[in-house]
């Protein structure tokens, strides 16, 4: 375990802090907590006499999901939980339950359907908060915007430790000089990107049916450790390869043009559809250094359970070369 987690006296300030936002609800916890621990976050099942909650603490690399939380509740009412509590110095939170998640309602249903109803509820939650793209870079939510990721992009290829180079798992030293030809190049997709006349606004970067409460009121997004003030486009990287692997999809099939066109639906009020598709798709390609980046930030931590997904961070860079299912 690690960022204190293990620590002395940090389960009990953290119980603590639990306990006494649960009392201003007028709640008590009923029983043990169970723990599920990553390298990038701790998460809590909290027993109450109204039913379980949930406790999340985040390391270092995703600290701002605690603030975030509490800014895209307010902006975005009903599109995320509405945490009982959150301490964004300390990257804690404290949420309802949400009940089941997309993944298990799609094994029992199998309906594919339900994304083309929910990714035009994601864009609007995205072009909602638009307005407010500053705010959130202000508490720390990481800066992804186009103009900005072709720098940051040419700064990771810098750090040799992330890529592992020459090590399992890792970028060959050929591989990496590919990628640092390909500087030019991705800078100006990014320059394309930023000209699209697309705001940026926060991008979850993983999204995912895993990631997505369905309950009877409606679908509410969740788990935004990994997200940025980006192209809001770049979203459907994760979500249409996910949706691919699901159900079993070949690239270019109609069904993932109609998700991508449904999800895009929400733009047509000011861009052509066409152009709106070209721009998808540069989007969904520079995300992959996105995702990366996300990676990296996330295994930020001492903790030696990070080696079981160091490859990730060089394996996203390498995607770049990679078709994706359209």
């Amino acid at each position: 375990m690690a960022v204190g987690w293990d620590e002395p006296g940090w389960r009990a300030e953290a119980l603590d802090w639990v306990t006494g936002e649960l009392a201003r609800q007028g709640r008590r916890v009923t029983g043990p907590v169970e723990a599920r621990v990553r390298p990038w976050s701790l998460v809590w099942r909290v027993p109450t006499d109204t039913g379980d909650t949930w406790f999340k603490a985040n390391n270092p690399g995703t600290l701002h999901e605690a603030g975030l939380l509490a800014a895209l509740a307010r902006l975005a009412p009903g599109r995320v939980l509405d945490p009982i509590a959150a301490d964004p110095g300390r990257g804690w939170s404290l949420l309802p339950d949400g009940g089941g998640s997309l993944r298990d309602l799609l094994a029992r249903e199998g309906d594919l359907t339900r994304w083309e109803r929910i990714l035009p509820e994601y864009a609007d939650l995205q072009r909602t908060v638009a307005v407010s793209a500053d705010e959130l870079l202000s508490l720390g939510v990481p800066d992804h915007r186009p103009e900005r990721l072709s720098t940051l992009f040419a700064q990771l290829l810098d750090d040799e430790e992330a890529l592992l180079i020459g090590r399992e798992g890792g970028l060959t030293a050929e591989a990496h000089e590919r990628l640092r030809a390909h500087r030019p190049s991705f800078a100006g997709k990014c320059r394309r990107l930023a000209e699209s006349g697309i705001a940026p606004t926060i991008q979850h970067d993983d999204l995912h049916d895993g990631n997505v409460f369905a309950a009877a009121d409606g679908y509410r997004f969740f788990d935004w450790g990994d997200a940025s003030v980006a192209h809001p486009f770049g979203s459907l990287l994760v979500t249409i390869r996910s949706v691919a692997h699901t159900f079993e999809l070949g690239p270019g099939d109609p069904a993932l043009g109609r998700l991508r066109d449904a999800y895009l639906e929400a733009w047509t009020d000011r861009h052509d559809r066409a152009a709106l598709r070209e721009t998808a798709t540069l989007a969904v390609d520079v995300t992959k250094v996105s995702r990366a980046l996300s990676w990296r930030r996330a295994l930020d931590t001492p903790d030696p359970a990070r080696v079981e997904y160091a490859a990730a961070v060089p394996g996203w860079l390498e995607e770049l070369f990679a078709p994706d299912p359209r």
